[in-house]
């Protein structure tokens, strides 16, 4: 019974003030809104990083020439990945499932009257199934083309749509650096990677690419795909250890190979995209500050305009802890109904922007209800003072204000 008595006085008294109380509100509807609105952009910026690089591969070693350069001066890469080291490490490191030798370079692809310059890759069979790629049409090339250095290329949907537009371009006979190659694959579409295109490329065996577009006897990397539950970390100091044995690097210089591995990368997004996250939510939250702040003062000229009726509720028995209660309890019902209100315009906005931009939005519960329980704290915690500044006044002096 006395809960109902509060409820019907705390919305009267908002009623009796409507625009006043709206404005008061306004500040915590736009501080929860903006919070779960910011959480969201954070996490699905975090959940777009995240997926381009588990998109590049699992359980992924990349391993490249180190710089070469003396007194400080980087002058390039060093030329010593050889096929025979990758053969070594999937033969001599048991955590090793998958090792592709990998050759990279530039070459004018032609098809009828269309040509571009696109970046050719030269790979093993293992390749594509370490990189999470995807034939959407035709097929991988066989370890038999591989060896034989068959003249045989798989394009990505991009290049396939530039070059044949809607003709079907499994079969299809094109020139790479003048070589005639036969298109047997085309992969789904990964995305552009910002320094890479995996979508606006061309697939070959390494061997053909090594021996008949590009004349090299070197990898640009050898990519290794290490088995499940497999500690990255562990696998690298192997790799490492190996690799410089092979090259006969004596112990007190340093490594010629640089290791990227994918669980730092993985571990590297992670915090820069939870400090953006912890930014986002940080300046968001100054809005529901200064909601707060609105909903303190007009508490507080609600105070001194009921002041009468304050002495007159203490003149007939109300206490202090009642009076209290009450001015508490309409700052709390203010934060709380600008905090449900909030929820909705978050959530409204959150998927506005991932429907009309770019931005792909994640909303979670956890915001939500991160959000909700910041409003009624705001409402307990800014409502307070007016209340307490309430319960004390002398009854005798509030009966005499006019």
């Amino acid at each position: 019974m006395y809960f109902l008595v509060l409820v019907k006085v705390a919305i009267y008294s908002l009623l009796a003030n409507k625009l006043r109380s709206f404005l008061a509100v306004l500040g915590v509807i736009i501080g929860v809104g903006a919070v779960i609105a910011m959480l969201a952009i954070a996490a699905g910026a975090k959940s777009q990083v995240l997926s381009s690089i588990s998109a590049m591969g699992t359980n992924l070693l990349v391993v490249r020439p180190a710089q070469r350069g003396s007194g400080g001066v980087m002058s390039g890469t060093q030329q010593n990945l050889t096929v025979e080291d990758a053969l070594a490490i999937l033969a001599e490191i048991p955590s090793v499932a998958k090792v592709s030798p990998v050759v990279q370079g530039r070459a004018q692809l032609k098809y009828l009257d269309k040509n571009s310059s696109v970046s050719v890759q030269g790979v093993a069979v293992p390749y594509l199934p370490i990189r999470n790629f995807e034939i959407d049409k035709g097929r991988l090339f066989t370890d038999a083309e591989e060896d034989r250095q068959s003249r045989v290329v798989i394009l990505g949907p991009v290049t396939a749509a530039n070059l044949m537009e809607t003709e079907e371009p499994i079969g299809a006979t094109v020139k790479l650096n003048g070589i005639n190659f036969q298109v047997i694959g085309v992969t789904k579409s990964k995305g552009d990677q910002g320094w890479f295109n995996p979508d606006d490329s061309a697939t070959v065996p390494y061997t053909t690419a090594m021996k008949q577009l590009f004349g090299m006897t070197y990898l640009r990397e050898i990519d290794i795909q290490c088995k499940s539950e497999t500690d990255l970390n562990k696998t690298q100091d192997a790799v490492t250890g190996l690799i410089r044995r092979r090259h006969r690097v004596r112990p007190e210089m340093p490594d010629d190979i640089e290791i990227r591995n994918q669980a730092d990368l993985l571990s590297t997004a992670s915090a820069v995209t939870q400090t953006f996250t912890v930014l986002l939510g940080a300046v968001a939250s100054i809005s529901l500050l200064v909601g707060g702040i609105g909903i303190m003062n007009i508490m507080l000229v609600t105070v001194t305009e009921r002041t009468r009726e304050i002495g007159v509720r203490k003149a007939i028995g109300a206490k202090d802890r009642d009076i209290l209660r009450q001015f508490l309890f309409e700052a709390i019902l203010m934060s709380g109904l600008g905090g449900l209100i909030g929820v909705l315009v978050g959530v409204g906005a959150a998927k506005a922007i991932s429907s009309l931009t770019t931005f792909t939005t994640v909303l979670s519960p956890q915001s939500i209800i991160m959000a909700m329980l910041f409003a009624a704290s705001v409402g307990v915690f800014f409502g307070y003072y007016p209340a307490r500044r309430a319960a004390q006044l002398n009854p005798i002096d509030a009966l005499r204000y006019e």
